[in-house]
């Protein structure tokens, strides 16, 4: 399983980007798999962002992310997407996207330990 991020970039406060998490190579079909998005900035833990849970049966966002970012997935293209509004420069790190066939609850999807499938990773940095 591949996944490469893409859409990041340097914004300022209070813009907007749309990440971007293409599959390839899945061992089984897209929709079986929970795919979330986390983030790291250095010093720190990666921490989850969002998730989207096996066939969209829910989301999940982190606390300071809620009601600015939003996730949704692209069946025909296998890409999963993260819109993100009204950036804050605390959103600035390196985004990773992850994927696992493990169905997700309020405590494990931001698990970075339960997650087998990971991209490289792709820098956002907001500006103040």
């Amino acid at each position: 399983v591949q996944l490469v991020e893409s859409g990041g970039g340097l914004v300022q406060e209070g813009g907007s980007l749309r990440l971007s998490c293409k599959a390839s190579g899945l061992t089984s079909c897209f929709d079986d798999y929970s795919i979330a998005w986390f983030r790291q900035t250095p010093g720190k833990e990666r921490e989850g962002v969002s998730c989207s849970n096996i066939s969209e049966r829910s989301t999940f966002y982190a606390e300071s992310v809620k009601g600015r970012f939003t996730i949704s997935r692209d069946y025909n293209k296998k890409v999963v997407y993260l819109q993100m509004n009204a950036l804050k420069t605390e959103d600035t790190g390196v985004y990773y996207c992850a994927a696992d066939l493990t169905y997700r609850d309020d405590t494990t999807w931001s698990l970075v330990n339960d997650y087998r499938h990971w991209g490289q990773g792709i820098q956002v940095t907001v500006s103040s």
